[in-house]
């Protein structure tokens, strides 16, 4: 308990927390009740056959048990023939093959999803180092999902053969003394019970769905799909335009000058009036004509 404790204050399990391990965790739960409930399955059924003459040879609890592997041709039961003897008859098909497979691939993807979280859990450094770790990961899982598609399939079909072969009506068509020209009474007393069976079809699908869905966060630890994940880089801002170096600047200037009511008269005005020279023609008239006068007073 120590250890565990030390573990999860070092932070040894945050990888659980994110669908990596999380996925896997549930793979390797799921893997168990794959494996358990058609692995540990036994059942029965009972039939009655009741002889019209021979009433004392009837038999009204003749039960046949069967089992996994489903191999059903080695299952047998003795019944009356109700012509003073009893028979044996053998139950029909071998289904061990459908069966055992997806026991085996339920057994081994226990063992690899509980390889994976320990490495997952106390070396997931090492997993990532020089990616190999993510580059087996994902080869290994995209096997597992394509062997859980063909024996969740298979063992669907088999357990489909399984239920039809015990049946007890047609087990009952196998018995001479169940013939309709016979008259006898023969009858199911109960219906084997098949919801074990049925539950681990059902988690070999949902395995499957697993399986596939964890492909792509292992394929996002390989670091394959990095390079076309990226977000395009950031684009630089450009310096404001320096209008001083412009040409036109002048011409702004000017604009905004006589926008706010500024006029360069000096500048205009000035020139003008040093063409129009009024003020020359002035200074020259009285320069000439002081002259004149002080000699006309003299």
């Amino acid at each position: 308990m120590d250890i565990v404790n030390q573990l999860v204050a070092n932070g040894q399990f945050r990888v659980l927390k994110v669908p990596l391990g999380f996925i896997k965790a549930l793979e390797w739960v799921f893997a168990i009740f794959a494996f358990s409930t058609c692995g540990s399955y036994d059942g029965s059924f009972r039939m009655s056959v009741s002889c019209k003459e021979n009433v004392e040879e009837s038999d009204l609890k003749i039960d046949v048990d069967f089992e996994y592997p489903f191999r059903l041709h080695q299952v047998y039961f003795d019944a009356p023939s109700c012509k003073g003897r009893t028979e044996r008859f053998f139950l029909i098909g071998d289904y061990s093959s459908s069966a055992e497979f997806f026991v085996t691939i339920a057994v081994f993807a226990f063992l690899y999803s509980m390889a994976a979280l320990s490495i997952y859990i106390f070396a997931f450094e090492k997993y990532r180092e020089n990616n190999k770790g993510p580059l087996i990961d994902f080869g290994v899982t995209c096997v597992f999902a394509f062997m859980w598609l063909v024996s969740s399939c298979a063992w669907a079909k088999g357990l489909s053969d399984v239920k039809t072969a015990t049946d007890p009506d047609k087990v009952l068509e196998q018995v001479p003394a169940c013939d309709e020209d016979a008259g006898n009474k023969c009858k199911e007393v109960y219906d084997p019970r098949m919801s074990g069976l049925n539950t681990s079809v059902a988690f070999g699908f949902l395995n499957l769905i697993l399986w596939l869905g964890n492909i792509w966060f292992v394929f996002k630890e390989t670091g394959i799909a990095a390079p076309f994940m990226r977000a395009p880089p950031a684009q630089e801002k450009q310096p404001a335009p320096d209008t001083f170096g412009q040409p036109g600047y002048g011409q702004e200037q000017q604009y905004s000058q006589q926008q706010q009511g500024y006029q360069p008269e000096y500048g205009q005005q000035g020139g003008g009036y040093n063409q129009g020279g009024e003020y020359g023609q002035q200074a020259g008239y009285a320069q000439q004509g002081a002259p004149t006068s002080f000699s006309n007073q003299m």
